[in-house]
């Protein structure tokens, strides 16, 4: 007897039927076809590979995450093999950043991208690197040298996109005619610039700020910019000197509508600039890092742990590697292990030999936007009208003609706002010029280096003086039982101003001075009385008794109060070890349950909503995956922010989340009849602090009740606060079987935004995580062999390739994997053995 598929289904359910299965089979077949291809790019990892311009043969040893471990006898033949290797994992993820860098996404993907080129061009990034390069030492230029070397020796060997990667036979079915052009050392230079952009402080905020105060008066712009709570939350140093300057920080004038719109341009131009690192909400954006002496751990030396809070994508921003000297000597000075970019040679993070180093976002306000009077091809500054500085620039469009962005610049830098079109001359402010730091050549790719070979923390210092875009806080500490801290970088000091608010660039008197603040100046520590440094964004010293202005503009404390008081605790209960380290690494506890949470309460709710509030009595604030209290209360905290302050606020200025805002509900849970308490938009109604915690509960239960079920005991935390590892490029194409082709997830995390597990979330959205600690890390300076670390995916960037995400779940589970880095532990943990041979 024939069977007849569906039979049993009314005609129109067959026919849907039929439909769905087709496509299924489609996908199916996509996919199966998409492994095949991936397949034809996956690396060779055993054998024997000629490598021409190696002085001497060039072990790599890979363990079974995939991560290399390099041996070889000169610096140059190493860091050839690092871009050799490099590329083999993540030439594609190399060749889009370089291509987002230097404003030519359109080559690739046509004019879809045309604005995002645009605004990377006003800036300029790839012509400030060009200058960059010219300044650095020879040494510096052959390393780099060697790792383009390395770079391109990969890139002869695969002339077809199928031998390159999946995204290259992807890209051909929309650009077919596109073929990679060698690697350069300005190729890695200019990355250090995207570095810096993600890491840019408090720009957003002086955004924020000045969009704000076209709906706001001054004053209640200012309650959503609270001071940092120096008597609740700790700084970073407690100790040191205070320079003899002070900076005048009387308010700036409140924008008329003209200057509002042309910054609301300037805004939109910013936000188009694709986020390498950080994330689009820079609101709470951070990262930890910490270390503890030798008096406190169970070995008797430091222990060092940082995370770096960053965007969630595929592959990791993150490359784990070794860099081995064979025998450490004038010609090859390196035995460094840790975490690099892929597209630049040495190691950003990790350890060597004798010292171990972590960063942390230092956030200095080191950009200012300036508002100026623009007339025809001149500016208007100090009562003179001074031409503005004028370059044409070519955008290659793939499948459509070039197009040609003239770029304008005042003496405060690019004229940003004119990337989205024409600004009509008011007589007031009608353009936006950026200056920012990162706009000068500096000595970021001389410190990389300078880094990875220090052996003491007189050499850590120097070589930290050179890390000047992005500033960081950096923490120490070394095999000798030393451990330390140093706020290195490039901060501006003004003539006027505190650089939180958008000026006038007309008057000449917010001009920056020609010196930064000197690095002796800048604050630093070594060996602190107390036997540990927090990090965490959090301020770095009270400026009661440090006058030079780093910024306004911190993390506001949270996660640091938390981790010092875990660090506290495991001291108080015996000596500390590096599993307590990773323990306080995966901490979810919100700092902001014990103040909303008995607000919340003594609201009087009925009926569902008073079953769902009643989740919060003998909530301890953790968020872990099962959590229903947790799930619940970061529901109510984004109904509360969405009603206090979307109807106050423009769009750009509205709350994401972070502790800036735990800082301004504070301060109004003590106002209930506070303006912002009231919504504007019920007219002949006037809201308080208690309307708004009841509106906002009742909201939370709805909302979750829809998503996770009516059961308030069933809910998790996990099934609402979920990350999906997307593919920066095709991961977010549109195209579901091509999308599932490259992206993994989602599966649930712990934490939250200002949680030391930091998982952040846009409130304006939904629960989906945005940023992430990108990699956890503890290193044991007893035994650099006992160190732990994990990546967030995997060290391959070759979908369907074994280490393309192998890490994740164990990131997920807060496990971690040996941190090996030492030659007898790498050969025996090998499992794939390469030898590069000239």
């Amino acid at each position: 007897m024939r069977i007849r598929p569906y039979a049993w289904l009314p005609w129109p359910l067959r026919w849907l039927a039929r439909v769905v299965t087709v496509l299924l089979a489609l996908a199916l077949v996509l996919a199966a076809v998409g492994v095949w291809i991936a397949r034809q790019s996956f690396p060779q990892l055993d054998g024997v590979i000629k490598l021409a311009g190696l002085s001497s043969k060039v072990e790599v040893y890979r363990d079974t995450w995939g991560i290399p471990q390099i041996y070889a006898d000169t610096s140059e033949d190493l860091f050839m093999a690092q871009g050799y290797v490099h590329a083999q994992d993540r030439f594609w993820e190399m060749d889009f950043r370089r291509h987002v860098t230097s404003g030519r996404l359109s080559e690739l993907f046509g004019k879809a991208t045309l604005t995002e080129d645009k605004v990377i061009r006003t800036m300029g990034w790839r012509e400030v690197a060009q200058q960059e390069l010219a300044t650095l030492t020879d040494r510096t230029r052959r390393y780099l040298d060697a790792y383009a070397k390395g770079v391109n020796a990969w890139l002869a060997e695969h002339p077809n996109a199928s031998a390159r990667s999946l995204e290259y036979s992807v890209l051909k079915l929309q650009n077919s005619g596109y073929v990679p052009e060698p690697w350069t050392p300005l190729d890695s230079v200019t990355w250090l610039k995207a570095m810096a952009w993600d890491l840019r402080s408090n720009l957003s905020d002086e955004i924020s700020r000045a969009l704000a105060a076209t709906r706001l008066p001054r004053e209640r712009v200012d309650q959503l910019y609270p001071g940092y709570p120096f008597d609740r939350n700790p700084s970073i140093v407690t100790q040191g000197t205070v320079s003899d300057q002070r900076f005048d920080q009387k308010a700036e004038p409140r924008l008329g509508e003209d200057a509002a719109a042309t910054l609301t341009k300037a805004a939109e131009a910013l936000s188009r600039v694709p986020d390498l690192m950080g994330t689009e909400e820079h609101d709470g954006i951070g990262s930890n890092s910490w270390v503890v002496s030798g008096e406190h751990t169970t070995t008797g030396k430091p222990l060092l742990a940082n995370d770096p809070h960053l965007s969630a994508q595929m592959p990791s921003v993150w490359y784990q590697a070794g860099l081995h000297c064979r025998t450490k000597s004038e010609k090859c000075g390196y035995d460094v292990t840790g975490f690099t970019f892929s597209g630049v040679p040495g190691v950003i993070i990790g350890h060597n030999d004798k010292i171990a180093w972590g960063f942390t976002n230092l956030g200095p306000d080191v950009a200012d936007l300036f508002l100026e009077q623009v007339k025809g091809d001149t500016y208007l500054y100090r009562g003179q009208w001074a031409r503005l500085e004028t370059r044409n620039v070519q955008i290659k469009v793939a499948g459509g003609a070039p197009v040609t962005l003239t770029v304008r610049k005042t003496r405060h830098g690019p004229l940003i706002n004119e990337v989205m079109g024409s600004v009509k001359p008011s007589g007031e402010a009608n353009a936006v010029a950026l200056q920012w730091t990162a706009l000068s050549p500096g000595t970021a790719a001389e410190a990389i280096f300078e880094l990875n070979a220090a052996g003491d923390w007189h050499e850590f210092r120097a070589a930290a003086s050179l890390f000047d875009v992005p500033a960081q806080n950096l923490v120490f500490a070394d095999t000798q039982g030393h451990i330390g801290y140093q706020a290195p970088g490039r901060i501006p000091v003004r003539a006027k101003g505190d650089g939180t608010w958008p000026v006038p660039g007309w008057t000449g008197e917010y001009e920056w001075k020609t010196a930064p603040i000197p690095y002796d100046q800048l604050p630093s520590v070594a060996d602190p009385a107390d036997g540990f440094v927090v990090t965490a964004n959090n301020a770095v010293i009270d400026p009661g008794r440090y006058r030079p202005l780093l910024t306004k503009d911190w993390s506001y404390g949270y996660r640091a109060k938390r981790i010092l008081e875990r660090v506290q605790q495991a001291i108080k209960s015996g000596k500390i070890d590096a599993e307590a380290m990773s323990r306080i690494q995966q901490d979810s506890h919100n700092g902001l349950a014990e103040l909303l949470v008995p607000a919340l309460l003594q609201v009087e709710l009925a009926g569902p909503s008073a079953q769902a509030q009643g989740l919060l009595r003998g909530w301890d604030g953790s968020q872990g995956l099962g959590s229903a209290p947790a799930a619940y209360f970061n529901a109510v905290w984004r109904h509360l922010l969405i009603a206090a302050f979307n109807d106050d606020l423009p769009e750009g200025a509205r709350p994401t989340g972070g502790d800036r805002w735990y800082e301004v509900v504070r301060s109004l849970l003590a106002a209930p009849a506070d303006p912002f308490w009231d919504d504007v938009t019920t007219k002949g109604l006037t809201e308080t602090r208690d309307d708004i915690l009841r509106t906002a509960m009742a909201d939370a239960h709805l909302e979750l009740a829809g998503l996770l079920g009516e059961d308030v005991k069933a809910w998790r935390w996990g099934d609402l606060h979920q990350l999906t590892l997307t593919n920066q490029t095709f991961g977010t194409s549109g195209i579901g079987p091509i999308e599932a082709l490259f992206n993994r997830g989602p599966f649930g995390s712990p934490g939250n935004k200002d949680a030391v597990n930091a998982t952040g979330w846009n409130i304006q959205d939904d629960y989906a995580i945005t940023a992430v600690p990108s990699m956890r890390m503890v290193i044991d300076l007893a035994d650099l062999d006992r160190s732990r670390w994990i990546n967030l995916t995997g060290a391959s960037g070759h979908a369907f390739h074994d280490n393309y995400w192998d890490q994740a779940p164990l990131w997920v589970n807060g496990e971690t994997t040996p941190m090996n880095s030492k030659p007898d532990s790498i050969r025996k943990a090998a499992v794939n053995t390469l030898t590069l041979t000239p």
